[in-house]
């Protein structure tokens, strides 16, 4: 039962932030930083994908997904298009991995060790969600700061 409650959320709120993407009229203003904030909308997204793809993807869907954290921060000028497409294949990777887990893996211990102490995979999925959703909402804020 929390896999279909973590699959339904990472779906929704991967949606919203592919819509979220798509809302920027002016596609250089993905790349803006303004005085006091530290990250743009694009390298948060080039975060949150990937995030979802080293500590989903690459574990549990087993898709060799190798992680350049430095560039999710550094990167600019990614085209809007490409970005929406790195959030569709993140979409469908995501749901396939989390596809292949059990509840019995989720009571498991995370194969990784991600901060000062384990924790169950359960813990660390439920974590994952409120990452996303709180980066979500930076991206959301900061559109429609440039925009208002």
């Amino acid at each position: 039962m929390l896999i279909e409650t973590v699959r339904t959320l990472f779906n929704r709120d991967l949606n919203q932030l592919k819509k979220e993407i798509e809302l920027y009229q002016n596609e250089t203003d993905i790349w803006c930083v303004q005085k006091g904030i530290s990250n743009s909308a694009g390298n948060l997204c080039l975060h949150l994908i990937g995030n979802l793809n080293t500590y989903i993807g690459a574990e549990f869907g087993k898709t060799n997904y190798v992680r350049n954290r430095a560039l999710e921060f550094s990167l600019n000028d990614v085209p809007k298009a490409e970005l929406l497409n790195k959030i569709e294949e993140t979409k469908t990777i995501i749901d396939n991995a989390l596809r292949s887990l059990t509840d019995e893996m989720l009571q498991n211990e995370y194969p990784l060790l991600v901060f000062e102490t384990k924790m169950t995979t359960e813990f660390f999925l439920i974590h994952l969600t409120t990452h996303l959703a709180y980066h979500l909402g930076q991206i959301n804020y900061h559109r429609r700061l440039l925009t208002s």
